[in-house]
């Protein structure tokens, strides 16, 4: 295959049109007159995380709240470890861009005296079945941004550690893309896929993160040599058996308890009901013959249960059709419950880039936003345009000062013939989607999968990480015949770099922080006298370095020190 060069130049570079993709661009077009571009390897219409609706927003300061104490319900959900600058620059803004979405059309449900309608603790409800169109379609009214669809980047352009572009390849045209830029802001979002999903074969698909984020931010970052940060606290999420719809829909919407076969409620037996004692709770009940375990939603009225309808048709329909299919509903029967298998997502856990208070990574030139942003937990969706406003802002500033970065045809033909070798590879004994299995298995089995009931050991990290390695070494020998097979191998090359990084990560936290969520079985014990510190790390020369970093207070104006 024969691929058309196409050199292209704005000053604002965005790669990812998701939820803080769509709402840096927005920002930078309404602060400056820059030329701004956003690309997306699907359609901004309906891609990322929202790409399906949402219906709530759960990083809201409700009544009784305030940025300070949500700075200290992330601190304690999150075990201590966390960048509370970044979750406090975020607080300070939640409201507003949840006001800036509702002028743009988003409907946000009120009380009879126009309050905003409070699902728990920091959360609204939405009617948000078209949230993503309504992103997609504001970015559209800008000249200034510019749009390209189904283009997958694969690497940043970097010059002397500056970040001056990307490059990437169009998905269905035999094009190659080098998109030069005077800033680079990341949003990406987190990543699926690396472990083997609770649905196997046909179903795999059927997961709690979107299944098409395959960590490319994260892996492209690794491979240009940003720290990144905190990969270790994965993100497993607790989720309605089979379906793996939300249960904050229901644990917040009608007030219900977690419980198990016998009606007893559990969490409180195993500690604080934090985010990941839940999820932990939930596995020891059914490991001890509690199981199975459910929410208590059994004798709720019909007028609740009509709720719950609409709210997963808003965002996790199968969980309606289920229950439409079997005749039956939520007020006649409890939802069983189970946990996922991990993922890698800052905007839950604080997995990411390295960052400064203005969102800028320790390259320079890029920065990034959303959820490949490490060190601030909890965000969800209006965390991640609070981000995506944070970078932007700070993005239009430096282009002022900065030129155009010159083009180097070197430099892109190199890139050019890496895509071409893929074609020109000869036959390989492994499918992609047999790699994909086998990276799955081992990251299953060696790296605190299900099967493993989330937990590791350092003997089985380290069996992991040579076969991840062995793995990377039969990825570069695929064969493809087409775009569409040229982006899957590229995006098992990323799961590879990001997993490596993930098993590094969790060997070097030499305790147990995060129930679940890193549960090393050589330290089962929390502590906090030698690791209330952040575990860093930094890709070179094919191994991933690991350093520490102390942690960082609320008001601490943390600036990078190259």
């Amino acid at each position: 295959m024969q691929f058309k060069v196409n050199i292209l130049h704005t000053d604002l570079l965005i790669i990812g049109g998701g939820t803080a993709g769509c709402f840096s661009a927005l920002t930078a077009a309404e602060q400056s007159d820059c030329k701004i571009m956003i690309v997306e390897k699907a359609n901004i219409k309906r891609s990322g995380c929202l790409a399906a609706g949402v219906n709530a927003l759960n990083a809201y300061i409700g009544e009784d709240e305030t940025p300070e104490s949500f700075v200290e319900y992330v601190k304690q959900d999150s075990e201590g470890v966390i960048r509370e600058d970044l979750v406090y620059s975020i607080a300070k803004r939640l409201n507003t861009v949840t006001k800036k979405m509702e002028e743009l059309g988003l409907p946000i449900l009120k009380d009879e005296n126009g309050n905003y309608v409070q699902r728990g603790r920091g959360s609204i409800k939405i009617n948000g079945e078209n949230i993503k169109p309504l992103l997609s379609e504001a970015v559209y009214k800008h000249r200034s941004i510019e749009v390209l669809n189904k283009v997958n980047m694969i690497d940043y352009l970097v010059h002397d550690r500056e970040v001056i572009g990307a490059i990437g390849f169009s998905i269905e045209e035999p094009k190659f893309i080098a998109v030069y830029a005077k800033a680079v802001i990341c949003t990406t979002g987190g990543a699926a896929g690396l472990y083997k999903p609770n649905n196997p074969g046909f179903s795999g698909h059927k997961m709690w993160y979107s299944p098409f984020n395959a960590g490319a931010g994260y892996a492209m970052g690794i491979r240009a040599g940003a720290e990144m940060t905190s990969f270790e606290m994965r993100f497993i999420a607790l989720r309605c058996k089979d379906t793996i719809a939300p249960t904050g829909t229901v644990a917040q919407g009608v007030k219900v308890k977690q419980v198990n076969k016998k009606g007893e409620t559990y969490v409180r037996k195993y500690g604080e009901p934090t985010t990941p004692m839940r999820l932990y709770a939930t596995l020891m009940e059914n490991e001890n013959g509690n199981g199975p375990c459910y929410l208590q939603t059994k004798g709720i009225t019909k007028e609740q249960e009509q709720e719950l309808y609409k709210a997963y048709l808003n965002m996790a329909p199968a969980q309606t059709l289920q229950w439409l299919e079997h005749n039956t509903g939520p007020a006649s029967q409890n939802i069983e419950i189970q946990g996922t298998e991990p993922y890698i997502v800052g905007g839950h856990t604080a997995s990411g880039y390295w960052i400064d208070r203005n969102r800028k990574t320790t390259l320079k030139g890029l920065y990034a936003a959303g959820d490949v942003a490490g060190g601030s937990p909890k965000k969800y969706v209006t965390g991640c345009f609070v981000e995506g406003e944070i970078a932007a802002l700070a993005a239009v500033n430096e282009i002022q000062q900065k030129l155009s970065p010159a083009v180097d045809e070197r430099v892109i033909q190199r890139y050019v013939n890496s895509l071409h070798r893929f074609f020109e590879n000869g036959s390989c004994l492994y499918e992609i989607e047999e790699l994909e299995i086998a990276m799955q298995k081992i990251m299953d089995e060696y790296a605190g999968g299900i099967s493993q009931q989330y937990a590791y050991s350092e003997q089985k990290l380290i069996i992991a990480a040579a076969r991840m390695d062995e793995l990377m070494d039969v990825a570069y020998t695929l064969q493809v015949k087409d775009l569409h097979e040229l982006l899957f191998i590229h995006e098992i090359i990323d799961r590879l770099y990001v997993g490596r990084v993930l098993i590094e990560h969790l060997k070097a936290r030499k305790e147990t922080r995060w129930k679940c969520y890193q549960e090393n079985k050589d330290y089962p014990e929390k502590d906090d006298a030698n690791w209330k510190k952040y575990v860093n790390s930094i890709y070179g020369d094919g191994k991933v370095n690991i350093l520490y970093r102390d942690l960082i207070e609320r008001d601490e104006a943390y600036e990078h020190s190259h």
